[in-house]
């Protein structure tokens, strides 16, 4: 690594990963004792594995990784046919069972080899002229690229990866300089689509999971019962936490998942307000971080990929569990850390950056 390329590594996004995946797997070590501690090893190992993969792709030119996304996206779109042949878990074929303890969720890798593929679409699109996106015949390209991966994992189902990969494709998209007609027509179709898809579509356990979503009191003993749970256990923290394990909800197994989608409540309770709110913190930095390298990336394929990066840190996913009781549990497996948009929307960011100076 030479000193320029070391030089212009963005220090406080590896910081802050750092942070977190030593908080997490604090939290992991209180949430699996006495219960199996598979979740932590896994933790563990992955994250001996993920530290020297990211310095060798640090060390490869993300121009080259986009070259090659074309052959990426195509195994992508295969793996996630694949996968819908599988036996379902916790309701859906979302996952490749390797082995009792070990899985493969495929749409988790297409996310990034989507976001890499798409930048370059983007860029290879527009050419020399930003406003070559608004051709219809384009816009129609973009839609078909990006609508292959989403019709298969809404086949699942995964709704909750469905409306990451929406979000972050509207982010780049608006990012590459849509013009805003298109962006009021979006607005306005999904306004009216919608409440007829909730009322009309929908069916009533779907119907059910959104009211309990945004009520769990009106179903508290069935599928709002882990979303009381969680709030009850951040509640008990209080400002200093209880204590490594040593959380009431956590340790006596009211929390479930509280080794993956509730880890949240497990540090708010044993680590409290301090800690909680510090892992919050460190999400907005990053957040404002990977924009920052968006505005002032040397291209705009560099742009397009951080922008669509900076998204998969804080959009939450919707999940659901089956419980003991056999009955399904709906929660969030992320906090929605905090909205950009106005952020976003301040600084222009049509990617005109010759204008401007950094």
């Amino acid at each position: 690594m030479n000193k320029r390329m070391f030089k212009n590594i963005e220090w406080g996004i590896l910081i802050c990963c750092l942070i977190l995946l030593a908080i997490g797997i604090v939290a992991l070590f209180s949430a699996t004792q006495g219960t199996s501690t598979e979740e932590y090893k896994k933790q563990i190992l992955w994250a001996l594995i993920s530290i020297p993969i990211m310095i060798i792709v640090v060390l490869i030119d993300y121009n080259l990784i986009a070259k090659i996304s074309p052959v990426l996206y195509g195994l992508g779109i295969v793996a996630l046919g694949a996968v819908l042949f599988t036996e379902p878990i916790n309701g859906a074929s979302s996952w490749f069972k390797i082995s009792e303890s070990f899985t493969i969720q495929p749409s988790e890798f297409v996310k990034v080899i989507l976001i890499i593929f798409l930048g370059f679409i983007l860029v290879k699109l527009q050419g020399k002229d930003k406003t070559e996106i608004n051709k219809i015949w384009k816009l129609a390209i973009v839609a078909l690229i990006c609508g292959a991966p989403i019709v298969l994992i809404v086949l699942q189902p995964d709704y909750g990866t469905v409306m990451a990969f929406i979000v972050a494709i509207g982010f780049m998209i608006y990012a590459a300089g849509i013009d805003k007609k298109y962006v009021i027509a979006v607005i306005l179709i999904a306004a009216i689509a919608i409440p007829v898809l909730y009322i009309f579509v929908l069916p009533d356990h779907a119907k059910s999971r959104i009211d309990v979503f945004l009520n769990p009191e009106l179903d508290p003993r069935g599928a709002g019962y882990n979303l009381i749970q969680s709030k009850l256990a951040i509640g008990s923290g209080q400002l200093i936490g209880m204590g490594i394990l040593s959380g009431n909800q956590t340790q006596l197994g009211y929390l479930y998942p509280k080794a993956t989608d509730f880890i949240f409540s497990v540090i708010g309770e044993e680590m409290g307000f301090v800690f909680a709110a510090f892992v919050v913190i460190l999400y907005v930095i990053m957040i404002t971080k990977a924009i920052y390298v968006a505005k002032t990336a040397k291209d705009d394929l560099g742009a397009y990929i951080a922008i669509g990066i900076a998204r998969n840190i804080h959009i939450p996913h919707g999940r659901k569990y089956r419980n003991d009781n056999g009955t399904f549990t709906n929660h969030r497996s992320s906090t929605s850390i905090c909205k950009l948009w106005w952020k976003f929307t301040y600084n222009k960011f049509y990617l005109h950056r010759s204008a401007t100076k950094y």
